[in-house]
């Protein structure tokens, strides 16, 4: 006769306390599930359970069902087949780095690459033997050039996060791809919606092959400027093998607290980033046409560097967007030649609704100067005319308010 069990002490009952919740409930928020172990039932599901395609779970660090959820949906807003959170976006882009590049490689980088991103190769990469050049974002001719036959991966940035040239993206891709040359490309400002990054034709109406799209989700998916988390797409099923494996040895997980966060922002994605675009172009306008101002620098507008081919690329867009193409809320300007950095400093300090401080995306309008004459990433004089130049992203303020903020800034700076 089998002794009776015997009953459990309240600490362990409430550990090992049988009650299972029923099956099928249903909400419109994505359910939270964090964990660090995952429950297997037997050792030959521990033997079985595969990792690379969310067919199962194997260890918190690689997956819970809310963050498959948000990988899913980032996948389909790119265009893409596969998706890989990573804890910032600078996180995301050292993933590719480090998945994709070996000692003997070599990387090149548009002139008007993500600082961070060019730091990471120069400094730690360059350590362990892979070197990098740069190349001209908008002549496709020059990155033809400088193809070697140790050139493993070409990164694309589009548009320029600081100096906002948008780049000859379809003449770039061509160029890899005949080549047979890896390509990344920084997405955070297209955010998926100015232009479907996997999907770009070449002149003839062939398809041309992205490798990777890197996203921060810090930006306009999560849109509340809380959240730091980047991801990974891609269309290759070898590909996500190499950067899964990549991702699962340097420990790259997230929080699923941050992961709802970023849930619960994306479903407004399209509405802000067109709400911000539009107030964006009202202020490059408003300030194209004051004396204080030598040059702006935003892809929509004519004369700004890249026009011909944003419009090439994100003009695919213009149903959704009244018919004058997809961008970003966010561009720089050149200040008057006779400003000075204290000048600067004086306008940026003299915005009141504009916070000082990095970053774009968020409900608050953000402004930055840069001195891009000792950036590596500095464009050539025919792009951009002056080596200080101050950016401005815009929030969800009105744009009417921002601009007379605009204005009594430079009033202060820049009298009639």
């Amino acid at each position: 006769m089998t002794a009776p069990r015997p009953t459990p002490q309240l600490a362990t009952s409430l550990i090992h306390h049988p009650y299972q919740p029923p099956a099928g409930f249903a909400g419109t928020a994505v359910a939270v599930h964090k964990a660090s172990t995952i429950l297997f039932p037997s050792m030959d599901a521990v033997r079985q359970r595969d990792w690379a395609f969310k067919t199962s779970y194997t260890y918190g660090l690689h997956g819970t069902p809310t963050s498959f959820v948000l990988e899913e949906r980032l996948a389909h807003l790119e265009g893409a087949r596969h998706c890989l959170l990573a804890p910032s976006g600078l996180a995301a882009v050292t993933l590719v780095n480090l998945a994709l590049l070996h000692p003997g490689d070599e990387v090149l980088l548009p002139l008007n690459l993500y600082g961070p991103n060019q730091e990471f190769i120069a400094d730690c990469l360059g350590d362990f033997g892979v070197t990098h050049a740069f190349y001209d974002p908008l002549d496709a001719a020059d990155l033809a050039a400088r193809i070697q036959p140790s050139t493993r991966l070409v990164w694309l940035e589009a548009a320029g996060s600081i100096s906002m040239e948008f780049p000859d993206l379809a003449g770039l891709l061509a160029v890899c791809n005949a080549r047979g040359v890896l390509t990344a490309l920084d997405n955070t400002w297209g955010a998926g919606l100015a232009f479907a990054p996997f999907d770009l034709t070449g002149p003839d109406g062939q398809p041309l092959r992205l490798d990777v799209s890197v996203h921060a989700l810090t930006k306009y998916p999560s849109g509340g400027g809380d959240v730091l988390m980047g991801s990974v797409c891609t269309r290759d099923d070898d590909m996500l093998k190499t950067l899964k494996r990549r991702h699962m040895q340097l420990g790259l997980g997230v929080g699923m607290n941050d992961v709802e966060a970023v849930l619960r922002g994306l479903p407004s994605i399209a509405v802000r980033y067109q709400a911000q675009d539009r107030a964006a172009r009202q202020l490059a306008h408003f300030l194209a046409g004051h004396e204080a101002v030598a040059q702006v620098l935003h892809p929509a507008l004519p004369d700004a560097p890249g026009h011909a081919y944003w419009q090439q690329i994100c003009g695919q867009a213009a149903n959704d967007w009244g018919g004058q193409g997809a961008a970003a809320g966010i561009f720089s300007f050149v200040p008057h030649a006779a400003w000075t950095s204290a000048h600067i400093d004086r306008f940026c300090e003299a915005l009141q609704l504009f916070g000082i401080g990095y970053s774009w995306g968020g409900p608050q309008s953000l402004v930055m100067a840069y001195d891009l004459q000792g950036r590596a990433q500095r464009p050539g004089a025919q792009h951009v005319r002056g080596a200080r130049v101050i950016r401005l992203c815009i929030g969800l303020e009105h744009p009417d308010d921002l601009q007379a903020d605009l204005a009594q800034a430079l009033a202060q700076v820049h009298p009639h």
